[in-house]
């Protein structure tokens, strides 16, 4: 079993890789192109503004390498940028063109109670629909959340889960064998390395 786990310059990789060693999945973190699209799992990452992280992705060649995994069928999951990485369009930057490989929108809390911070941080319960990504997790588990925009799919694509921040939102979606999530599950204690054993062994 090979993992990749794409390297554009963004935050928060070790800490996945981290994560993934102490479920015994050893992984390597790289931008090279023949290493990621060789591998059998891929894990997109990232903690950062869109603009300067598609630009990182351009500049790496991680953006082709993203398509070309997609393409290949070879299972991949995004983690919050990531997630919002793999839509079409996000607010955030005044507006960034992104990947375009998950229909729909990437738009910023605008919350009416005041009492609700953005960045919307901590931990908060997803609802979470039957997946092989999920399985074992339980109901209404929590996850441990840190942004200021989320995804907004388009009709035909599948929400894996949802959670609440002044209004329900999503929290995951899965387009063929494409899974992402907004919340971290490398920082979400067993039931988030639960999600992440569930994608290297089980998705």
């Amino acid at each position: 079993m090979t993992i990749a786990i794409v390297d554009y310059r963004a935050g928060n990789l070790t800490s996945v890789q981290r994560a993934l060693a102490s479920i015994g999945q050893a992984s390597v973190v790289t931008d090279d192109f023949d290493q990621i699209t060789s591998a059998n799992r891929v894990i997109f990452p990232g903690v950062g503004a869109a603009k300067s992280c598609m630009q990182a992705l351009r500049e790496t060649g991680c953006d082709k390498a993203l398509q070309a995994v997609r393409e290949a069928g070879t299972p991949l999951l995004g983690i919050c940028v990531g997630m919002q990485l793999m839509f079409e369009h996000s607010e955030e930057d005044d507006g960034v063109e992104c990947l375009g490989f998950i229909p729909g929108q990437v738009r910023r809390f605008q919350l009416d109670n005041p009492s609700l911070k953005v960045p919307h941080m901590g931990w908060n319960p997803i609802t979470h629909n039957n997946d092989p990504l999920v399985e074992g997790t339980a109901p209404n588990t929590a996850m441990y959340f840190v942004h200021s925009y989320y995804c907004d799919p388009n009709d035909d694509v599948t929400q894996l889960c949802t959670s609440e921040h002044g209004i329900r939102f999503c929290a995951g979606v899965r387009q063929g064998n494409t899974w992402a999530v907004q919340f971290h599950p490398e920082k979400s204690g067993p039931e988030g390395l639960k999600i992440l054993n569930n994608f290297c062994s089980g998705c």
